[in-house]
């Protein structure tokens, strides 16, 4: 199961991003553009939801819950500072996909309760893309949440995001997780076709379940 979250700071439009992730054989897109206006987002939405319906690839909003309503796509991430979950669904509705960040096993056992789709476990490793970044887990630390988690039988897909590189999905996904989500290492490349495909040969899952 592999997510793309898309990155402002890549010299790659999103849009093109996107279309390349796709071209590659990604299939779950989360738009995650901070500090655009919902109008610049729409216009993203706009240009690639055709190529999304015509692949099956699921989109998702980083935080727009209202915008994300608007525009009829599948689901948001929410930070732990955007809109409350149970707010979120009530708007939402019960068919929408809605993942949630969780930086400590107390994050989880905070939202487990709450009709929640995903949890994004992280960040593993430092990175660019998020500002004010939580203190990193690496390895270790997501592994502890994902026992926790099965020890206390929660169970939520768990979705490891932060700074992952191609040689990190494998050991992640053997530390517990059900997926990875990914933005600079497949932004930033050079082709972002082969930098998908090389992704999803490694995981076992790529597809939403």
């Amino acid at each position: 199961m592999l997510q793309f979250i898309t990155n402002t700071k890549s010299k790659t439009p999103v849009t093109d991003q996107i279309f390349a992730f796709i071209e590659g054989g990604g299939r779950w897109v989360q738009i995650r553009m901070k500090d655009a206006s919902d109008e610049e987002i729409k216009t993203v939405v706009e240009a690639v939801k055709p190529k999304c319906i015509e692949t099956g690839t699921f989109l998702l909003l980083d935080d727009r819950v209202e915008l994300a309503k608007t525009l009829n796509v599948g689901g948001v991430h929410l930070g732990k500072d955007d809109m409350p979950v149970s707010k979120a669904r009530m708007y939402l509705g019960a068919g929408a996909v809605i993942g949630v960040t969780a930086n400590t096993f107390a994050d989880v056992t905070a939202v487990s309760k709450l009709d929640i789709d995903y949890y994004g476990i992280g960040p593993f490793a430092d990175t660019d893309t998020k500002e004010n970044l939580a203190p990193i887990l690496g390895l270790q630390g997501i592994r502890e949440i994902c026992y926790e988690m099965e020890k206390n039988e929660i169970n939520i897909p768990r979705v490891a995001v932060g700074g992952i590189k191609l040689e990190d999905a494998l050991p992640l996904i053997e530390a517990g997780v059900n997926g990875i989500a990914v933005s600079g290492a497949i932004a930033f490349a050079d082709d972002i076709v082969k930098a998908t495909k090389d992704f999803l040969n490694v995981l076992p899952h790529s597809e939403v379940d």
